[in-house]
Formats: structure tokens, sequence, C-alpha cells
């Protein structure tokens, strides 16, 4: 998992509460078991018409937005289903950091196992920060995790809590395989001991 530890880019608004893991990421694209190629999946019901051409209203589709690396978003942002699909296609759109008043637990949770940052904030500074992203392609906000820092356009600055732990694995790029990995040595000893031990096993 790549390292979180500054991020600067545009934010998309995305003015909607109660944004479950379906409108993420729909149902017919969980037949791959791959993180890779999901982004063309992200909001499909929202970006696409029927005919398959791009909705040009919805907020990822219009020009600013298409690189955007943020996501500003209404409360209670990935509830629904616990589909893990929903953090790999936003990752692979692009999108490194959410921003909401509140998460769904399991997606919250599944953000960090997946190098996505999910912040919580007021409705105030949500607010702002809406109005921030409202500037279009100008809409570039700076996240810095160590000092649990948002800062938007006009210099202006949030600051956000976080559990130490998981600040941890993202600063420093541990998925549960790299935490375990942390203790390869002590297990290699275990295993050996294990064998000399027990030869028959």
């Amino acid at each position: 998992m790549d390292k979180f530890t500054t991020l600067s880019g545009v934010a998309a608004p995305l003015k909607i509460i109660n944004v479950d893991t379906d409108m993420i990421i729909p149902k017919q694209y969980l037949k791959t078991i791959k993180r890779t190629g999901l982004g063309k999946g992200l909001f499909s019901e929202q970006r696409y018409n029927d005919d398959g051409s791009e909705n040009p209203d919805f907020v990822l589709n219009k020009p600013a937005y298409r690189q955007a690396k943020i996501l500003v978003a209404g409360d209670n942002f990935g509830c629904g289903s616990s589909r893990e699909h929903a953090p790999w296609a936003l990752a692979d759109f692009g999108i490194k950091c959410v921003i909401s008043t509140s998460f769904g637990d399991i997606f919250y949770n599944n953000c960090f196992k997946n190098g996505i940052l999910p912040i919580r904030v007021s409705q105030d500074e949500l607010d702002k920060l809406f109005d921030d992203a409202d500037r279009g392609a100008n809409a570039t906000l700076s996240i810095d995790l160590e000092k649990q820092e948002i800062r938007g356009p006009d210099g202006g600055c949030i600051t956000f809590e976080i559990d130490p732990f998981r600040k941890h694995c993202l600063f420093n790029g541990l998925d549960d395989i790299g935490l375990t990995l942390e203790k390869k040595t002590s297990i290699n000893t275990y295993e050996a001991k294990a064998k000399e031990s027990r030869p028959w096993l």
C-alpha cells in the first residue's frame, strides 16, 4: 500500500447525503476481485446516461473535476453494504481522500486498509469546504496527515482527528499484510523452532 503523507489536489463537491456503497460502485461491477479497473464504474449510474454517454451534469464529468483527488461529500457517506470494491473504485479513479461529517462504519474501516484517508469534520467545516470545492479548477485543497490539517485555497486551515494507530498505518503504507510482515523475523524464528521440535509436521 502506498504511503499517505501529504496530498494536494482538486476537491470535487458531492452534495448528496446517504451515498451508499451501491451508488459508489453498483453491483454489476462486483464480479472481479481485482483492485484495478473499477474507476470506470465509480458512480456509474450518475456518471452515465442509459445510452452509455456521459451525464454532463454529474460533478466528476465536469472538466474542472475530472482529475479530482479529494471528494467533499454529504453526511453518512459510504453507508449500505460492506463491499470493499467501493474504496477500490475511488482509489482507481484517483480519489485518495474523502471528507464528510460522518461515514458508514465498514466503509470507513475499509478506506484505511486501501490507502484512502476518510476525514470527519463538523457541518460548519464541511460547508466551508463545499464553498472551496465549488471554485472548480481552483478548488485545490492540501491535506497534511502528520499535522492533521486541511488547508484551503484561501489559506484557511481545518484540523481533524484521527486514531493514532490508523494514522501510523496510512503514514507508513501498512495494510493488514504489511502489519503482519513487520513481524516477519519473529514469525520466521517461531516457524524454525516449530519445525525443529515437530519435524513430522
